[in-house]
């Protein structure tokens, strides 16, 4: 058997959906099917008529038919069983039998309509193959399916796991920013805190501010100082020097402000009068001290 092309139309012969097996111009399915409706007898229980080239298997479908067009060498009653599956997948597709129900599911008859003949002849398919195969499962496919949705449950599980980590890490180190002004270590380790010991340096005021206004008691001593060549002993003459260098403690008395010194004053006074030869011995102490009071390294210069 070879079928032309299987077709759902109208009472009045209008095509609603049409599936040509073989090469056939759509004029050609046109005309067949427009002259179809003019060929049935009035009264008659045949499901086939012919023509002098072909042979129209039908079958009324509601307000429709669904007929299939072949040759008219082909086998009456596999046509017939054809066109009856055919039907039976038409009405499993379709709630209804109406032209907007079958345009809704145009794409599916015809899926279905191909499973069925291909190239002009019957395929041995019954309609639960034919349903398997436009539901396309596969049990393969499933398997697929089932390992990728673990994969992607096991992914969120592993961004949740990092997001938490990263939320404590976050709250640990804004634990440890605020404790870490009072305590070593944030409070996390537990340490208490350490007593810092700030040693202050004196403040170094201008000698001259320190000046009273109580006249400096004159050096016993006399004005020559030490001469080179002099016949006097070394020993009192370096005596007599050193004595000049020392300053007697001022007294200072009370309700006497004192006197602020010129800013030309040198910063240490004395009343040495300098001649030949003058000595001046200066001492620099350095330290260095930890937060707890002890001496790292003192230099005396």
């Amino acid at each position: 058997m070879v079928v032309l092309a299987a077709s759902i139309c109208t009472r009045s012969g209008k095509p609603v959906i049409s599936r040509q097996f073989r090469d056939m111009p759509k004029s050609r399915i046109e005309s067949l099917l427009t002259s179809f409706p003019k060929l049935i007898p009035a009264g008659s229980q045949h499901t086939s008529v012919e023509t002098a080239d072909v042979r129209y298997v039908y079958q009324p479908l509601e307000d429709l038919y669904i007929l299939i067009i072949t040759n008219k060498a082909s086998n009456i009653l596999q046509d017939i069983d054809t066109l009856h599956l055919f039907a039976r997948v038409t009405s499993d597709m379709c709630r209804s039998a109406d032209e907007k129900e079958i345009h809704r599911n145009a794409f599916e008859l015809l899926g279905a309509f191909d499973e069925i003949v291909s190239l002009g002849y019957r395929e041995q398919v019954n309609l639960m193959q034919i349903r398997s195969v436009l539901e396309m499962e596969s049990h393969e496919e499933k398997i697929q399916e089932i390992i990728a949705r673990n994969k992607e449950a096991e992914a969120k599980e592993e961004l949740k796991r990092r997001a938490k980590q990263l939320e404590m890490q976050r709250r640990e180190q804004s634990r440890r920013q605020q404790g870490g002004g009072g305590n070593i270590g944030g409070g996390v380790s537990g340490y208490s805190s350490v007593p810092r010991l700030e040693v202050t340096e004196p403040v170094r005021t201008p000698a001259a501010t320190a000046v009273s206004s109580v006249p400096v008691k004159a050096p016993a001593f006399k004005n020559a100082g030490m001469k080179l060549g002099a016949k006097k002993g070394k020993q009192a003459d370096l005596i007599d020097a050193l004595a000049g260098e020392l300053v007697t403690p001022n007294t200072s008395i009370p309700n006497t402000p004192a006197r602020a010194a010129s800013p030309d004053r040198p910063r240490f006074q004395s009343n040495v009068e300098q001649e030949s030869v003058h000595v001046t011995v200066r001492e620099q102490l350095s330290l260095t001290l930890n937060q707890t009071g002890g001496l790292k390294s003192l230099s005396l210069k």
